[in-house]
């Protein structure tokens, strides 16, 4: 695999994640689409997997390749987003309260 090919699956598959994560799309029909789907839709982390799997397969050029590449796309996704978007990533607050952690700092 060239770096000019994961370049381009990372970026189609960076657009195709934000467009479903957060846009409205076409008469809202990707907001349409967030609803019905609830809370799986909400977390970019988890949306940048699906369309990572078949952008793998095409430019995988073979399965065990494509396994390797299914993540690495998923997680470029994730970093073109922070890199675009650093406000969506904020986790918790300095002074919210977190009690689903196992152990304070």
């Amino acid at each position: 695999m060239n770096v000019t090919l994961f370049a381009v699956a990372a970026l189609a598959n960076w657009r195709l994640v934000h467009a479903l994560h957060a846009e409205a799309g076409p008469w809202r029909s990707l907001a349409r689409l967030r609803m019905a789907a609830g809370p799986a839709m909400a977390c970019f982390f988890c949306v940048s997997l699906w369309p990572a799997l078949p952008l793998a397969l095409l430019a995988g050029g073979g399965w065990r390749r494509a396994l390797l590449l299914w993540p690495a796309l998923s997680a470029a996704a994730i970093l073109i987003e922070r890199a675009a978007f650093p406000e969506t990533f904020v986790m918790f607050a300095e002074d919210e309260e977190t009690s689903d952690v196992l152990r304070a700092n």
